[in-house]
């Protein structure tokens, strides 16, 4: 987070829920939909669908958080899911971290990134996988510094604004599980 500690002192780490950060959420993924290729999607995403997200994530336990700010605004948030959806990939998870336009490069992304890990760890997970537009700098950048190696390159596997978009494959492998077991 940025060196500043009074704003690091308004700010906090929490587990986003849908009645709680719901439409600030929202706000951020469409934002982010309609101006990035940070998402290589097209459409913004409704209310219904923010609720089938939170409620997947729920039903396999998996964490939404989040960094607040002064009157609890929500300022970023990210999570972690199923890299595919087989037996054995149980232990792997994909990853994504969105940061309010308002407040990018501040290091909000590395707050949550730092914590995303974190949580995988106590999940017992053994690889954490973002795949992210490569033109997408700063967000290569963030991933590398917290030690995530770029392990592939998938080229003009989106189209966006016109243009064909490469993806970039980030991975970290954790110490977890303790245990690794099949089935």
């Amino acid at each position: 987070m940025e060196s500043n500690p009074a704003r690091r002192q308004s700010q906090r780490l929490v587990r986003c829920t849908y009645d709680v950060h719901g439409a600030q959420i929202l706000e951020i993924f469409n934002d982010v939909i309609l101006n990035s290729t940070a998402l290589y999607e097209y459409q913004p995403r409704e209310q219904r669908q923010l609720r089938q997200w939170f409620d997947a994530k729920a039903q396999l336990s998996l964490p939404v958080l989040g960094v607040e700010g002064p009157n609890a605004e929500l300022q970023a948030f990210g999570s972690y899911g199923p890299f595919r959806h087989f037996p054995a990939f149980k232990y792997t998870a994909e990853h994504s971290i969105y940061v309010a336009r308002p407040h990018r490069g501040k290091g909000l992304g590395g707050t949550l990134l730092s914590a995303i890990v974190d949580q995988a760890r106590q999940d017992q997970l053994h690889s954490l996988v973002g795949a992210i537009d490569v033109e997408n700098h700063a967000s290569c950048r963030l991933h590398e510094k917290y030690g995530f190696k770029r392990v592939g390159l998938m080229p003009q596997v989106g189209y966006k604004f016109g243009q064909w978009l490469d993806l970039a494959l980030y991975q970290l492998l954790l110490d977890t599980p303790h245990t690794p077991t099949e089935g």
